[in-house]
């Protein structure tokens, strides 16, 4: 009876979300664009802010735009992010960010590098800022975790830092004012930036 009462009492318990692997893929600028507009040559108007990362002292780029009617990302708005430590010195040790997690209800795939396959995250590797890419990206819950193929790390020096490529994914809800959560690999500690999703 105990046995039998200990088993339902289990099947009470909450499952831990499973984390589900996002497909990443690099593409460039302004090819990129073409996905989000009919309109030659592929540009598209952009909504940027730009949130501080404690302690750390760089920064983190929020990007959004919209799809234009008759685009393949018709009634979507993109997503794109970038962590910025150009300028931030490290004083006695180079702090560094290895991974970011931003909470978003929903994601969309689309085909953005033209390989006729759907993906959820690109990542702009060629045309545009940055020197890191995404090694992975996953969602748990409501959460999306973006990996660096290497730290994003400070300088010795003002404009010796790091910064990783834009990347992004695709929802359908509005902006929203969030908080990203950027990880140092160097502490351990989580830092909280203001960004821009839709949870």
């Amino acid at each position: 009876m105990k046995q039998v009462l200990l088993a339902s009492l289990m099947g009470l318990l909450p499952v831990a979300a499973q984390a589900a692997p996002l497909t990443v893929v690099n593409v460039s600028a302004p090819a990129i664009n073409c996905v989000f507009t009919t309109a030659a040559p592929c540009t598209v108007t952009v909504n940027d802010s730009v949130g501080a990362i404690p302690v750390v002292g760089g920064r983190l780029q929020s990007r959004t735009y919209g799809g234009a009617p008759g685009s393949a990302a018709s009634g979507l708005t993109a997503y794109e992010y970038r962590v910025d430590l150009t300028r931030a010195v490290g004083i006695t040790a180079r702090d560094c960010i290895d991974r970011m997690a931003v909470k978003f209800a929903r994601l969309e795939s689309l085909d953005f590098n033209g390989d006729r396959r759907r993906e959820q995250v690109f990542v702009v590797t060629g045309g545009g800022l940055g020197t890191i890419g995404l090694a992975s990206a996953d969602k748990t819950g409501d959460t999306v975790t973006f990996r660096f193929q290497s730290p994003v790390c400070q300088g010795s020096a003002p404009g010796r830092g790091a910064t990783s490529f834009f990347f992004g994914v695709v929802s359908r809800a509005r902006p929203q004012n969030v908080t990203a959560t950027l990880h140092s690999s160097l502490t351990g500690a989580s830092h909280l930036a203001p960004a821009r999703s839709a949870p």
